[in-house]
């Protein structure tokens, strides 16, 4: 097995491949021996397929997963999760405002806890968006009755047995350390480096994090509120 599965949902992100393979390699090759890089392109009208294919025929740790059409972040995030074959999975997005080298951050919290959420700090984002995040963080805290500081940040990284747990559906990517709770699981939140983006734009705006956001909320809160945990006595 595996030890490490990098999953990275992308959409129009052309511009930034070449540039996110090299960041993600020359962040892990010195410390992780096998590991594997899943890019889920998400029915990207860029021409990224042509490139995903070529980094992936040149380098047998990359597989790419092409959809037909764009399905929408959970749907990338569920179907690279399927895929995944590290013990641990690191998720994050194609844009780079994140550092893949806080993978390496966040890797060592996996001996006492089962999630590590990244939380940016010094975020370089434009103050709409800084906004519109605190909007939305506020907002699903308020309704799933959790504490996620950052639940939008998509650097994460997380054991498999998280992953095989979560059960996604349209909008879930933005509950994950709430749902592995849900699950049982401990999750912890670990401040990570945060940059401008370079290429592309931001696909989310203020109505995703807040009205859009809010029906999701409400579903969460009320499977939160009826999730069953148990444990068995040990004989």
């Amino acid at each position: 097995m595996k030890e490490l599965s990098v999953v990275v949902p992308l959409y129009n992100e052309r511009d930034d491949l070449m540039r996110l393979y090299f960041a993600i390699t020359g962040a892990l090759d010195p410390f992780i021996g096998e590991y594997e890089i899943i890019l889920v392109n998400d029915g990207s009208t860029d021409g990224s397929e042509t490139l995903l294919d070529r980094i992936a025929e040149n380098d047998p740790r990359v597989r790419v997963i092409p959809f037909q059409r764009n399905y929408g972040q959970t749907a990338a995030i569920s179907a690279g999760l399927k895929m995944a074959e590290g013990c641990f999975i690191a998720l994050m997005d194609g844009d780079l405002q994140t550092y893949p080298e806080d993978i390496l951050k966040l890797l060592p919290y996996m001996q006492e806890f089962d999630f590590a959420n990244g939380t940016r700090v010094e975020r370089k984002d434009t103050l709409l968006k800084k906004i519109s995040s605190r909007i939305g963080n506020g907002v699903r805290n308020r309704v799933t009755g959790d504490r996620v500081q950052d639940t939008g940040c998509p650097m994460k990284v997380f054991k498999s047995d998280v992953a095989q747990s979560f059960n996604l559906y349209e909008g879930f990517h933005r509950f994950l350390p709430t749902l592995a709770r849900m699950n049982g699981f401990r999750v912890v939140e670990v401040p990570v480096g945060h940059r401008e983006r370079t290429a592309g734009h931001s696909k989310y705006g203020v109505l995703n994090r807040a009205f859009v956001g809010l029906m999701d909320a409400i579903v969460i809160g009320w499977l939160r509120k009826r999730t069953i945990n148990y444990r068995i006595r040990g004989n």
